[in-house]
């Protein structure tokens, strides 16, 4: 009986005592959760930061001309050169025991002279020299003019070498650059040249600005190297009589010849300038034009309203050179090269020179038909005057140099850009 009671007694305290300890267990357990909770709170958190998306670049907007998005600029042919200083000369006083004229007497200049370079061939187009001054006349429109100056001396000439460095002419390159070498090596004292390059109408560039360097040019040329795109014939031949057209050597009496030589295969991919506006611009210069066209590899093939690519070729390099009196040369075979490069250089240095003051007086901006006729010599053959076609009467500077902003266009595509070679 006592030790009954002794035992339920043991196992009453042993369970009040585990009770206690899960109490105090509990207790311990909500303690340290509420403590891990402050300290939570007290101290700094760690927060790993979302990446940032990187930058979209937008693109730069291009500059379009006015008329709408999507027009383009117009190519211009790199950087122009320095313009040049005009220095005043000093004013003599005139000595009046050695003045040709009297006194008090005016001395009125023509600034209105229309020169022109006439060059006199054969039936079997063989440049003939030794021509009087009077068996020449000179129509404008059709009415006589009086010539004022005539001669055939030899002067200086500027030139331009615009050379095609498309793929078409991948074939005959190194002949053409040995023509182009031809043609500089017979520069003379006083002779200046440049020298371009042209495919498309973002890829036109100045090799070689006006140099009398042989040494420069021939290493311009040794620089050239055949290159893809849609050749822009129009293009580079715009540019370059542009350049040489308004070329001056020191000041604005630079009164040399003006020529620009042109190596292409005549087929005008995609152009900027239509090719109205190119032949207007040729009757606003006083640039002859001589071309070496190599179109025998040119397709043949036409159809009813489409005329193949070596006609429309030959259509076009014609139209350039008689528009500006000069000439254009298609070579059957490499060998003509250098013969053909002689040609020019001769064409070039044996021409006329006619000045004459045009009758018509009106700045209106027309166009002027011009004509020269040569007699014949007894007993010789019939001798042709080749010259340019006409000229622009009273230009204004509007005419003489568009607005390369907005001029017309007949697409919509990329702005051709151009470059100087540094």
């Amino acid at each position: 009986m006592r030790f009954t009671s002794f035992t339920k007694n043991l196992r009453a305290r042993r369970a009040a005592i585990a009770g206690s300890i899960i109490v105090f267990a509990g207790s311990a357990l909500l303690v340290g959760e509420a403590s891990l909770a402050q300290q939570g709170d007290s101290r700094p958190r760690t927060t790993i930061a979302a990446p940032t998306p990187p930058e979209v670049a937008q693109p730069t907007p291009t500059p379009a001309r006015q008329g709408g998005p999507g027009s383009r600029i117009a190519p211009q042919l790199g950087p122009p050169p320095p313009p040049p200083i005009l220095k005043p000369k000093p004013t003599p006083t005139p000595d009046p025991n050695s003045a040709e004229i009297d006194e008090g007497s005016r001395l009125v200049m023509n600034a209105e002279l229309v020169t022109l370079h006439v060059r006199v061939i054969d039936r079997n187009n063989h440049t003939i020299n030794n021509i009087a001054r009077n068996d020449f006349k000179v129509f404008e429109d059709g009415v006589p003019q009086p010539v004022f100056s005539f001669t055939q001396e030899e002067v200086p000439i500027a030139y331009g070498l615009a050379v095609d460095t498309s793929g078409s002419l991948r074939p005959q390159f190194n002949q053409v650059l040995d023509a182009a070498k031809t043609i500089i090596n017979s520069n003379k004292k006083g002779d200046e040249t440049f020298l371009e390059r042209f495919i498309s109408s973002d890829k036109i560039e100045t090799i070689q600005d006006f140099t009398a360097s042989k040494d420069a040019l021939l290493d311009g040329l040794d620089s050239l190297y055949i290159e893809g795109g849609q050749t822009a014939v129009i293009d580079g031949v715009y540019l370059a009589a542009e350049h040489v057209s308004e070329y001056r050597h020191g000041n604005d009496d630079d009164r040399r010849r003006r020529a620009l030589i042109v190596i292409t295969d005549g087929q005008d991919v995609q152009s900027y300038y239509p090719e109205t506006q190119l032949m207007q611009r040729l009757r606003e210069e006083d640039v002859q034009i001589f071309i070496i066209g190599f179109v025998n590899d040119l397709d043949t093939e036409k159809s009813l309203i489409r005329k193949s690519p070596r006609e429309k070729a030959i259509n076009l390099l014609n139209k350039i050179a008689s528009e500006t009196g000069g000439r254009v040369f298609y070579p059957q075979s490499i060998s003509e090269l250098p013969q053909i490069a002689n040609e020019i250089v001769h064409d070039l240095r044996t021409q006329y020179v006619i000045s004459y003051d045009p009758t018509n007086k009106a700045h209106d901006g027309g166009y002027r038909t011009i004509k020269v006729s040569v007699a014949d010599a007894p007993g010789r053959d019939h001798r042709i005057a080749l010259t340019r076609l006409g000229r622009t009467a009273g230009q204004s500077a509007a005419v003489k140099s568009p607005n390369r902003t907005n001029p017309p266009t007949n697409n919509n595509e990329r702005q051709p850009t151009t470059r100087k070679n540094p």
